[in-house]
């Protein structure tokens, strides 16, 4: 089916969606208890079909400087309606678009998402697809948060590669890093082990991330602030670990100026970080180019923004395993069907069906659903 130019969207919806989590996840920057996130419906000629994006943000600005208010005041009073008001030839116009606009990537993500999908779906096609990902399926990490005690941690270790997740992440804070990696690499052997700081060290702290280098681990996830290029650089130095970049990454430009300065060896990429899809393709190929590791990130989201996730790791650059945990995990009731899923050998499928290959329940999302705002053409 051909895909319609200019793209003629109808309506936009704006949702403030509260989920209960299973458990709460503990990392540096705190615990969440629930999960609030701000959903965009796109709807198209006649309201169908609708594409739906996602704004995994969390409940402080921890993580970046958004949350739920934030994003819904900037989606409602100034993105949805300048995109509303474009003429759209493609997806990567929603970018171009909202270029003027600082920060709020996050925000941006979830609009320049529900017209990525909306676009698939009407050309019939997977968003993988159209994204130019050939993978059937796409490896997976368990993160593990920060627990009580090391007892309860090698629990959750042990449960998570049960479940065959080719990849453990655990969280880590300074204090609460060498003797956590050290219990798990005794208990468990040569799994494949990666840490996430979340921004929580210093240069000082050096000496406890060198450490850390004789437990053959994958990566060490962004041990420094996110506006401390420099000081990964000289970390980077001195680990023969990689050094894998998540927070310090928020446009091409950085991941240009972090790959000459040599801040790390791989990126995460999250296309909710980046501010979409089109930030996170070019970033992609740029790192393909220079034989740069990527893996795709998760921030708690829905089955909406999973799948989103899912389908940009199906591109070829992807050579690690996501943090791709099917939301029914961590969430006691997702918003979509079929669910993902975790086969056997610990890969995620990439859904088939058209756009985000994953149908959304209207039932539950107006049950999960705080707020709305409308908005027509």
């Amino acid at each position: 089916m051909a895909v319609p130019e200019p793209l003629v969207i109808e309506t936009m919806v704006v949702r403030h969606l509260r989920l209960a989590l299973r458990v709460p996840f503990v990392t540096a920057g705190g615990a969440q208890v629930q999960r609030d996130v701000i959903i965009v419906e796109a709807h198209g000629p006649g309201g169908e079909p609708v594409g739906y994006g996602e704004a995994p943000v969390l409940s402080e600005p921890t993580y970046n400087e958004e949350t739920v208010a934030t994003a819904w005041h900037v989606l409602n009073d100034f993105f949805v309606p300048r995109v509303l008001a474009a003429r759209l030839d493609h997806p990567r116009a929603v970018h171009r678009r909202l270029a003027r606009f600082h920060g709020h990537a996050m925000a941006k993500a979830a609009i320049e998402g529900a017209v990525w999908d909306l676009w698939a779906r009407l050309a019939g096609l997977p968003l993988s697809r159209l994204l130019g990902g050939p993978a059937q399926r796409v490896s997976a990490g368990a993160v593990v948060g920060l627990t009580e005690d090391t007892a309860s941690l090698l629990r959750r270790v042990e449960a998570q590669l049960a479940r065959g997740y080719r990849r453990i992440k655990l969280k880590i804070v300074p204090g609460r890093d060498v003797a956590l990696v050290q219990a798990v690499r005794e208990t468990f052997g040569p799994v494949a082990l990666a840490v996430d700081a979340n921004a929580a060290y210093r240069l000082e702290d050096l000496p406890a991330l060198q450490r850390l280098d004789d437990f053959g681990l994958q990566m060490i996830e962004q041990p420094l602030p996110w506006d401390d290029l420099l000081g990964h650089a000289r970390v980077q130095a001195q680990l023969t670990t990689p050094v894998c970049l998540d927070e310090s990454v928020q446009t091409v430009a950085h991941a240009r100026q972090a790959l000459e300065l040599g801040s790390g060896r791989m990126f995460n990429l999250k296309a909710g970080r980046l501010g979409g899809l089109t930030a996170a393709l070019a970033i992609h190929e740029l790192c393909r180019a220079r034989d740069v590791p990527v893996w795709c990130g998760g921030l708690l989201e829905t089955g909406i923004g999973r799948a989103h996730n899912v389908a940009l790791a199906a591109l070829p650059g992807f050579a690690l395993p996501g943090d791709l945990a099917p939301p029914g995990e961590y969430l006691v009731e997702d918003v979509v069907e079929p669910a993902l899923v975790l086969d056997e050998e610990g890969f995620i499928p990439v859904p088939q069906g058209p756009g985000i290959g994953v149908a959304v329940r209207r039932d539950r999302l107006e049950a999960c659903t705080v707020r709305q705002q409308v908005h027509r053409a």
